[in-house]
């Protein structure tokens, strides 16, 4: 059977469409490719590929996850924020590194912003006791980063 990785990838190829792309009629955008896919056809196929591969793990969603984030197309990557916004709930504080990395090589508002809004901050407001003061720091130091995504990251918290 093929992996979630490889459905989605595939997916999200069949789902593009020359017409749709950036403002400025570019294939391109921070550095990231762009296939073209619609919003909607990226949350479909996140929760298509979720249906076909039942019983992921905790595990399983975060290596998807990194998986889907590690080329850069931003269609993967909107879709590695798809899969983060509805597996919220089974993320834990040590999840933050690798969403840390995400939040670094995001390159886009478009990421940088739901990554924030709808994981990192629903995560931190379940966070209790050792946890949460050990993601305080993780966000404190994101806050005296050199890198401009995390500060923003951190400013929509």
């Amino acid at each position: 059977m093929e992996s979630p990785a490889d459905f989605i990838d595939r997916t999200l190829r069949a789902e593009a469409s020359e017409w749709r792309t950036w403002a400025d009629g570019d294939d391109s955008v921070g550095g990231l490719r762009v296939y073209g896919s619609s919003t909607g056809a990226i949350r479909g196929t996140v929760r298509d590929a979720l249906r076909r591969h039942r019983g992921l793990s905790h595990d399983d969603i975060v290596m998807l996850a990194s998986e889907l984030w590690s080329v850069p197309v931003f269609e993967r990557r909107l879709a590695t924020v798809v899969l983060l916004q509805g597996q919220v709930g089974t993320l834990t504080g040590n999840d933050l590194t690798r969403i840390e990395g995400f939040l670094r090589d995001a390159r886009v508002p478009e990421l940088i912003e739901p990554l924030a809004g709808d994981v990192v901050a629903p995560l931190l407001a379940r966070l209790t006791g050792a946890d949460a003061e050990r993601a305080q720091r993780i966000v404190a130091r994101w806050a005296e980063s050199d890198s401009a995504s995390l500060r923003a990251a951190v400013a929509l918290l």
